[in-house]
């Protein structure tokens, strides 16, 4: 037992497809509970009046906005399309080690590719 070797920097570890999808599916959940009162404020603020609204939609032409905003539409798709490939496990489909590898990086794909397309398109 003495002579086993220990890796306890996270940084060193390669983790396998399947568990940094399912590390990500946490994080964007993560990022939509945290991001969801500035929309829900930003929601309330433009429903007031013309000139909220219009306040509203300025305030978020700043660049760090357009990044979080960015950043949400990335915690939405991932969560979702991470979510359902879950449920699919869930319900014994894709179990095999080389299906779940590569719906893992489908995954991973098309999250980032549909993100940075309509990030891109409301920048």
């Amino acid at each position: 037992m003495a002579n086993r070797p220990k890796n306890l920097n996270l940084f060193t570890i390669r983790f396998p497809f399947p568990a940094m999808v399912s590390i990500l599916h946490r994080v964007s959940g993560v990022v939509l509970f945290v991001l969801m009162p500035l929309l829900t404020i930003s929601l309330y603020w433009s429903l007031k009046s013309e000139s909220l609204f219009l306040g509203i939609l300025e305030f978020f032409d700043y660049t760090i906005f357009k990044i979080i905003r960015t950043l949400m539409i990335w915690g939405i798709i991932h969560h979702l399309i991470a979510g359902t490939r879950h449920i699919l496990l869930d319900l014994h489909f894709g179990m095999d080690l080389i299906v779940a590898r590569l719906t893992s990086k489908i995954v991973l794909i098309v999250s980032f590719v549909i993100s940075g397309l309509i990030g891109v398109f409301l920048w």
